[in-house]
């Protein structure tokens, strides 16, 4: 398996992944490649791919000097296997490289697997926001992550 860079070839097979997954942000094909092509905001985007199969993807984005978690699915059949845990690392690892300080993000409340992922990897709940998620209404719960 190998993890890399995304690039707009990639942007079908990362819609699909979304749109298995429930609790993922679901963008649009513009927003994909905007978030590829475009130098503001500055992001990382990786996909996580076996035999040239894409598994899963993450996004980050910079603002103010910190990062956002924008996205992190991996495809329904290739659940329960750490593949989300070895994107959520090499995001990590690539931010690090940037000198990135803080990462945040924010997750369905129901979300166990994700909440449990991010608690692994060292994020801590920091705040709620009543409501945030739509279909259905559900809080937000957010998480920090100060990198060294």
């Amino acid at each position: 398996m190998l993890i890399r860079p995304a690039t707009v070839d990639d942007i079908p097979a990362l819609m699909a992944i979304a749109s298995e997954s429930p609790s993922a942000g679901h963008w649009t094909e513009k927003q994909y490649e905007v978030a590829l092509t475009s130098a503001h905001p500055q992001r990382v985007l990786l996909v996580l791919e076996d035999q040239t199969v894409i598994l899963g993807f993450t996004v980050a984005a910079e603002a103010a000097g910190e990062w956002e978690l924008e996205n992190l699915a991996v495809a329904t059949a290739s659940r329960r296997q750490g593949l989300a845990d070895r994107l959520l690392s090499a995001l990590l690892e690539r931010l690090r490289q940037r000198q990135a300080q803080v990462v945040h993000l924010e997750v369905r409340q129901s979300n166990a697997a994700a909440r449990a992922l991010y608690q692994k990897r060292g994020f801590g709940e920091v705040g709620r926001r009543p409501g945030y998620y739509h279909h259905p209404s559900e809080d937000a719960i957010l998480y920090k992550k100060i990198l060294s």
